[in-house]
């Protein structure tokens, strides 16, 4: 057989030295070799200056944020490269008209080159987006622009462009990301160039990067790494003159790896190779809606992302571009609406898809349950509007752990889908799944992908592609992975060199199988059926049940703590505004002309639903994005007193306002407080004194503070009473009295509950019925602070090396405010710093709620005028309580959590998220502590903790500086947690009555309403959470049909049958239960209640923690309180006689 194989060698081999091969790749673009190497050809032309590229420039005034029309109408002056242009966040439009060469007609490409240092984006004259800019020379570089063939052709081209003075990531003093903004940065137009780009070298540098990929992401000797590393070599060897010719041959090269003629083949080489591919492209722009930059630049940084992802759309036909988040759609609607029909045209081509169904991607601990239902009502009825279609994946992947809520919210909000990946950023534990069936504290299920990319903001690059597999943890379940790729957080998306990528990526799994094939062109939701079909519905998959508590950026519980009580009121503002709107609708009289307020409703919830943002929320932006969130709750405060206002204009037929510092001047003769939530109450309430001691018609005072500036009543109200029963000292009350035994040493007590202030620590509280102590042995309670110094992420994180550096604080001065019998109050000083603490600690002589043997809250209302950095500030009770886990509440329900330290999953939760309450409780009895408006809880072996204050300094260098108002109070309480009324009193605490002054010469007041027309009855499980008017409603029809819809849930984890009885005086035709999104699921069964006289009663079954919608179909306009025959009412008469009146503090702003 002949053979080509020499008989003799005297050469030295091939052998090589890989390393170094390895390193010497780095040399062929940029660097040191730049002037020639690749990185020399990379343009064939290049012009600048007047006659080719002419510049004329008008700066916007300040920070204000003109849209086209308006910057059209200015005066523009002549600009040119090299000009500097700020400060940081102002606004500058271009006028650039471009006179092309007639001999770049022959070019593939001809480009403007445009690099303003900034954000900037290109419309066309008239007023068309039509793509982002990102100037500078980060990874996210993006400053050409395509000069279209026609334009070309012509020889002219102009367009306009609007430079933003912030970069990708705002404008940080230092460099650091996170630190405060530099307000005074100025931004270099480096070029404004004419190019013709030589596309070739493009393309063969894209070949070798992805070569270079493969050679440094490929793990071990692989052969495929040998290979890709040797046709690397080769193309460097071959680079000689850099011309045409020499640029084909080093191409040609490159497909020893892609393959031959594989670039031909486009967008169709995803059709070749593995008919099933692993990996799953998804083109993704997280834009975070407020972050290192305010809502404005949100605004601008939404349609230079979108424009641009349209745009690339034209080039490459796989590209699929998900987004989420319905505010920015809305604003793009408003502000740019020739992009807004444009994007339209690509959602209903399929290559533009709609996920997440929310309003924004919202923080997933901090909003309430309603809050949480409102993102997706919201979110999903503006798909729905604008675009035909709602959402079918629910989508955060950057928020800071997810409620165990979610499950049931998700599903029944039209999705059974969800993708998430925060948890990757544990620093503790390391989740253990990657695709898995996210079951909720109420037993539902999602469908739950977390990226093993571990980014939503991946660089469509060789390692993230193999990290989609070789990170997977659920390969046995599922062996497929999401690819979230695209520039984010601050915008941007796909560049085109990542969608080149891609396709080379794809070429070489077509031809080897050391890479998992990756695929363009599906959606989220054929990713996800793909998993459901093949995981046999999800019976395949592991389960999670439970939060998905994030190990990381547990300070966003308790930073910017204005935030968080701008949160809790207005979303417990806007439920009773709901509730108020709804009752004066069902009952107006027909000379009434009362109109449901939907569209203020709407208005005030969108506001709250954006302060939502998981980085506004949360605590963790500038500070410039927490001046807009205060001007939106202080505009949803004033638009729902207005609300208030006018719908008790309706139910009441005495004039009445609600009560304020006004109040005093104005002398009324008695006030009228309303309750608002279904349960009964008892309350203390102080109404002020006018400076000559008289005393107001209504209520009767039967205490007076030590100051005589206020003076005391005690009010009732029976479950469902919406106003109140005046009463005086009874049976039932429990005194209340404060003894000071020496100046440093104080006693408040009832007759069930004794607390001890000692040398400015709490020392004992004892329950005198059971005679039993709570406090430990040699311990004592009260403020705490904490050094709070995380390891980076300052405004996000606090670490568990924290808990080593407690300080508790003593008071050192008190004064006796009250002495009782109905309010025992004491005024505590602590000074720290260069702060000072004053916090009035109370006890009335009431119960938390009505149940028969509760005892009182100890109330503490805190004033802090803050003033320290990095100092944590909490308030602890040591207890004589032993159990292995602490109960907090979440959304529509609780979580129990550890507090115990067995293992580092238990460990990891030092700082947990809590709503209401938190409770620790044993056998026999426990003790809660109710938050008004704080979030941050742990419970450390015996210790229940409140966070109250944190001072970090990045990004926000004043975060929580100044003056804090906040309250909290300690129930004791006999009976396990499960025996207890913690929700219900927590409720009653965050839900303070809405106080009315009646005017002078007014006697008596009267009501249409004595106590809300629905009302639970059998289980005191179930809570009415909502009642409000049908989304689908006419409101501007008086004859039109009326629905109302009513949200219950389950709040103590079990089973519960309850009647909802409907007052006889509410005409319903028809009920249905509905999902989150009012659409209706089944009808039911209306009963007549036979104790009602005449009024009707559903059944309603619920299992632990479910939430249940209903919608009642009333009768029509007709039955209304002036014209139902059937309709007797009896005016609740509120004053001396029979009197139902009064409130809780009635102080700086009662609307609260």
């Amino acid at each position: 057989m002949a053979t080509s194989y020499p008989e003799l060698n005297y050469g030295n081999g091939a052998k090589w030295i890989k390393n170094l091969t390895q390193s010497r790749l780095s040399n062929f673009l940029g660097g040191h070799f730049a002037d020639v190497n690749l990185s020399s050809k990379m343009f064939v032309h290049r012009l600048d200056g007047p006659g080719v590229v002419d510049l004329q420039v008008w700066s916007a005034p300040g920070l204000t944020k003109p849209l086209f029309a308006e910057a059209m109408r200015q005066k523009f002056r002549p600009a040119k490269k090299e000009e500097s242009f700020g400060p940081s966040c102002t606004n500058h439009w271009w006028k650039v008209k471009m006179t092309i060469p007639s001999s770049w007609k022959e070019y593939e490409r001809v480009q403007l080159e445009f690099d303003p240092g900034c954000e900037a984006m290109i419309f066309s004259t008239d007023g068309v987006p039509l793509q982002g800019i990102t100037g500078g020379y980060g990874g996210d570089r993006r400053v050409e622009h395509i000069i279209p063939r026609g334009a070309i052709l012509r020889g002219t081209y102009e367009v306009v462009i609007e430079s933003s003075c912030n970069g990708m990531f705002g404008v940080p003093w230092n460099g650091d990301t996170i630190a405060p903004p530099d307000m005074n940065r100025y931004f270099k137009l480096a070029s404004a160039d004419l190019v013709v780009p030589n596309q070739e070298a493009w393309r063969l540098m894209w070949d070798f990067s992805a070569l270079r990929e493969l050679v440094d992401s490929l793990p071990g000797n692989s052969a495929l790494q040998n290979k890709a590393l040797v046709t690397a070599n080769a193309i460097m060897n071959a680079f000689t003159t850099g011309d045409d010719e020499n640029i084909k041959q080093m191409r040609a090269i490159a497909e020893d790896v892609f393959g031959k003629g594989w670039e031909a083949k486009g967008p169709g080489i995803y059709d070749e190779g593995a008919r099933k591919a692993q990996v799953i492209g998804i083109s993704y722009c997280h834009i975070d809606t407020a972050w290192l930059w305010p809502y404005a630049v949100t605004q601008q940084k939404t349609a230079r992302s979108w424009s641009t992802q349209i745009d690339l759309m034209g080039r490459y036909p796989e590209h699929r571009f998900a987004c989420s988040q319905a505010q920015q759609f809305k604003w793009l609607e408003q502000q740019y609406p020739p992009l807004f029909e444009k994007l339209k045209h690509k959602v209903a081509s399929g290559q533009f898809h709609l996920i997440g169904g929310a309003w924004i991607e919202n923080d997933g601990n901090l909003p309430s349950g309603e809050a949480l239902v409102r993102q997706f009502l919201y979110g999903q009825r503006y798909f729905q509007s604008r675009f035909g279609k709602r959402c079918e994946t629910a989508w955060l992947p950057d928020s800071f752990g997810l409620t165990a809520a979610y499950p049931q919210l998700i599903r029944d909000s039209g999705m059974k889908y969800f993708f998430t990946q925060k948890l990757s950023w544990n620093n503790i534990n390391v989740f253990p799944h990657t695709t898995f069936n996210w079951v909720g504290i109420d037993g539902t299920q999602v469908l739950c992908h977390m990226t093993p990319v571990d980014t939503y903001t991946a660089q469509a690059n060789v390692g993230e592609v193999n990290k989609a597999i070789s990170n997977h943890k659920n390969l046995e379940s599922n062996d497929t992975a999401l690819l979230v790729f695209g520039n984010g957080d601050g915008g941007g998306g796909a560049l085109p060199k990542m969608l080149e990528n891609l396709r080379r990526i794809r070429a070489v799994t077509n031809n080897h199988r050391e890479l998992p094939p990756v695929s363009m062109g599906s959606t989220v939701e054929q990713f996800f059926e793909d998993i459901e079909r093949d995981s046999k519905g999800g019976r395949s998959l592991p389960v999670w049940r439970g939060e998905l508590y994030l190990e990381f950026h547990r300070g966003t519980y308790t930073s910017h703590g204005s935030i968080k009580k701008g949160n809790r009121k207005c979303e417990i503002l806007l439920r009773d505004v709901e509730r108020v709107a709804t009752l004066a609708t069902t009952y107006q009289p027909a000379s009434s002309d009362y109109v449901y307020p939907k569209k203020s409703i709407d208005e005030c919830w969108e506001k709250v639903l954006l302060n939502q943002f998981h980085d506004v929320l949360p605590g963790s932006a500038i500070g410039m994005v927490y001046d807009d969130a205060e001007r939106l709750y202080s505009e949803v405060r004033h638009d729902c007193q207005k609300m208030l206002d006018q719908a008790f204009e309706v139910l009441l037929t005495t004039p009445s306002t609600a009560c304020g510092d006004s109040v005093l001047g104005g002398r009324p003769s008695g006030f009228l407080a309303l309750n608002l939530t279904p349960f009964s109450r008892q309350e203390v309430v102080e109404v002020p004194l006018s400076g000559d001691g008289d005393l107001p018609s209504f209520p009767t005072v039967i205490q007076r503070s030590l100051d005589g500036k206020r003076g005391y009543a005690l009010i009732e109200y029976e479950k469902d009473s919406i106003c109140n029963r005046e009463t005086s000292m009874h049976d039932e009350c429990l005194p209340a009295s404060v003894e000071s035994v020496s100046s440093n040493h104080f006693i408040l007590q009832t007759p069930v509950i004794k607390m001890t202030v000692c040398e400015g620590r709490i020392t004992s509280i004892y329950d005198l019925v059971l005679g039993l102590e709570l406090i430990e042995e040699g311990q004592t309670g009260g403020l705490v602070i904490f050094e709070d110094r995380p390891n980076y992420w300052d405004a996000w994180d606090v670490e568990i090396h924290h808990l080593e550096t407690r300080t508790p604080l003593a008071f050192s001065s008190f004064r006796v405010v009250a002495q009782g019998p109905l309010r025992a109050t004491i005024e505590a000083h602590v000074k720290y710093g260069r702060s000072d603490i004053k916090v009035m600690i109370s006890m009335d002589g009431t119960p938390a709620t009505r149940q028969y043997d509760l005892r009182p809250l100890i109330r503490f209302d805190a004033e802090v005028d803050w003033h320290e950095k990095h100092k944590f500030l909490k308030f602890e009770l040591p207890l004589s309580i032993n159990n292995t886990v602490a109960t907090y509440e979440c959304q529509f329900g609780f979580v129990q959590r550890p507090t115990y330290k067995n293992t580092t999953l238990d460990a990891a939760k030092f700082e947990v998220c809590g709503h209401k309450y938190a409770d620790f409780s044993e056998f026999g009895y426990g003790v809660a502590i109710l938050s008004e408006s704080k979030y941050g809880f742990a419970c450390e072996g015996n210790v229940l903790r409140i966070s109250l204050l944190r001072a970090a300094t990045a990004p926000d260098a004043d975060q929580d500086q100044g003056l804090h108002e906040f309250s909290w109070a300690v129930m004791p309480h006999a009976g396990s947690f499960l025996e207890s009324d913690v929700p219900r009193a927590a409720y009653l605490f965050n839900s303070p009555l809405h106080v009315r002054a009646i005017p002078q010469g007014v006697a008596a007041v009267e009501s249409f309403v004595r106590e809300f027309p629905f009302s639970l009855h059998g289980a005191r499980n179930i809570f009415l959470e909502t009642v409000k008017r049908g989304e689908d409603d006419d409101f501007e029809s008086p004859a039109a049909k009326k629905t109302v819809i009513l949200r219950l849930y389950e709040a103590f984890g079990g089973h519960g049958h309850t009647e909802l009885r409907i007052s006889r005086n509410v005409h319903v035709v028809a009920a249905y239960t509905t999902n989150l999104l009012e659409d209706t699921k089944a009808e039911l069964t209306l009963s007549c209640d036979i104790r009602g006289g005449g009024a009707s009663k559903l059944d309603l079954e619920f299992r632990g923690f479910e939430v249940k919608t209903v919608k009642l179909v009333l009768a029509d306009a007709e039955g209304t309180l002036a014209t139902n025959s059937n309709f007797d009412p009896v005016p609740a008469v509120i004053g001396r006689s029979g009197s139902r009146e009064s409130w809780v503090v009635v102080s700086d702003d009662a609307s609260e």
